[in-house]
């Protein structure tokens, strides 16, 4: 199996994740292509100077176009192969969904911060541990 078809379908489950199982459908919203468009900025920003400086390589056989970087075209946006691409997009996605999934069951409803409990409970010195 190839890189390329490895992404698609990581895409296309975290599609079906989003909107049919988690049922999350951020997809559907404005903020999460908001969102998105800064994340790619981004990424594409970090995957470039990496792709671009060869400190990670790609083997030609296995992802769309040539080994060889290249700023755009053959299988390359700012030097990153679309692969790359597709990943981060899930990535996102899944991570954000996720998130939405979890916020809705009431996981960590009221923040929780400074020490553990466990470590204040019975001493009555909640300033130091």
């Amino acid at each position: 199996m190839t890189y390329t078809q490895i992404a698609v379908m990581v895409v296309a489950g975290s599609v079906v994740l989003d909107l049919f199982i988690l049922r999350t459908r951020l997809l559907r919203r404005k903020a999460f292509w908001t969102a998105y468009a800064i994340i790619i900025g981004f990424q594409l920003l970090t995957n470039g100077i990496l792709t671009g400086f060869e400190i990670v390589r790609y083997n030609g056989e296995v992802i769309i176009g040539s080994s060889e970087p290249q700023l755009l075209g053959n299988g390359r946006l700012f030097f990153a192969p679309i692969e790359d691409v597709l990943f981060g997009f899930a990535l996102v996605l899944q991570t954000l969904a996720w998130w939405v999934w979890w916020g809705r069951r009431g996981v960590q409803r009221t923040p929780a911060a400074g020490p553990p409990r466990w470590w204040i409970s019975g001493r009555g010195d909640s300033a130091t541990p």
